[in-house]
């Protein structure tokens, strides 16, 4: 590793280790407001920044992890490649470490995969201060524990990503978004029985008035799927899966109280919770704006196959994920354990037993 700001993390860390002092690993400050309330030192890795390597024959692409994330989606632009995960920023100055590490997925998601599909390899500092590479550059390069992967969505609490290697996909070679006046319940049942054809999705939500359908792919393909769908083209549909589905600038996520997140089978009824919803995802990852106890919105999302999130408001101290079993909260340590043996990296940032 011959970055300087990489040697100073790597030093940082040894230090924290030695005193046994617990750090808050910070980047661009775009997911602050993710899982608890951020406690310890803080370890700055936004500087560790650059592109390593991208091979747009390859389909890879491995940068630091402090690489603005626009940086990143702007050289593959360039190449007419982009990130298939789709994931949000929440802000310009968006980092790649911090895009991994909260493992959030845009609304391609199901569709082309989640941010831990993509995940190939990464290079990281452990709790004993050892830089460490898992992974590779492709997707065959995998034995024993999938580490690179297991850091995807881990919020930090295992070890400070230093390098990412990602899989990238083809921009598209046409792309429509469709728009219909539909009920909840309408969309629901018109997404799921979508899902089971051989349509090319790409996208598919609903606010409970209008549903937005979005097609990617071939254009001979894309055309024939617009036919089978109908609806009304939209002219901005590049600008309304960015902006508002993506960036959560729709208006339905202008509040000020508690945002859920909840993840369940898109066969699940529109009537899951009390509140108002938005169906994304095909209608396998639900929005609501309800003050309901946090304990019955978990409850009622696992009984539903599936859990629940506060993404934000609510009491971040008493955690925001949905309550672990106790066989999953015991690999949960074992893995603490190993990586960070001392609770260095993020304190009670993914469970407040971590």
């Amino acid at each position: 590793m011959t970055d300087d700001w990489g040697k100073q993390i790597l030093e940082q860390v040894q230090d924290a280790s030695a005193e046994g002092t617990p750090v808050c690993i910070t980047g661009g400050g775009t997911k602050e407001f993710l899982g608890g309330i951020p406690r310890g030192t803080p370890l700055d890795a936004s500087g560790h920044r650059g592109i390593i390597s991208y091979e747009p024959k390859e389909l890879v692409i491995t940068a630091r992890c402090g690489t603005p994330l626009s940086e990143l989606e702007a050289v593959l632009a360039g190449s007419g490649q982009m990130i298939g995960f789709e994931p949000p920023a929440f802000g310009e100055d968006a980092t790649l470490g911090g895009t991994v590490a909260a493992g959030l997925s845009g609304p391609r998601r199901p569709y082309a995969g989640s941010a831990r599909d993509f995940v190939l390899g990464v290079r990281m500092v452990n709790g004993r201060g050892q830089n460490l590479r898992f992974g590779g550059e492709v997707m065959k390069n995998v034995a024993g524990y999938d580490v690179s992967r297991l850091m995807t969505g881990a919020m930090g609490t295992l070890g400070v990503i230093l390098e990412v290697s990602i899989k990238v996909l083809p921009i598209p070679a046409r792309e429509i978004t469709l728009v219909q006046n539909r009920s909840a319940s309408d969309a629901l049942d018109a997404m799921v029985n979508w899902a089971r054809s051989p349509l090319p999705l790409s996208a598919a939500c609903t606010d409970g008035e209008r549903l937005y359908v979005r097609l990617s792919g071939a254009a001979s393909a894309v055309n024939a799927a617009r036919g089978i769908i109908g609806g009304e083209p939209m002219e901005e549909g590049v600008a309304f899966w960015r902006d508002r589905i993506r960036e959560q600038g729709h208006a339905f996520f202008d509040i000020a109280g508690p945002l859920w997140r909840v993840s369940v089978p898109a066969i699940t009824s529109p009537e899951i919770l009390p509140g108002s919803c938005f169906m994304d995802w095909g209608g396998a990852q639900r929005w609501f704006k309800t003050d309901l106890d946090p304990q019955a919105i978990q409850s009622t999302a696992a009984e539903a196959g599936g859990h629940a999130t506060c993404f934000r408001g609510g009491d971040r101290h008493a955690g925001v994920y949905q309550p672990l079993s106790p066989s999953l909260m015991r690999l949960h340590r074992n893995l603490k354990q190993a990586f960070d043996p001392r609770g260095l990296f993020n304190p009670g940032r993914l469970y407040p037993e971590l």
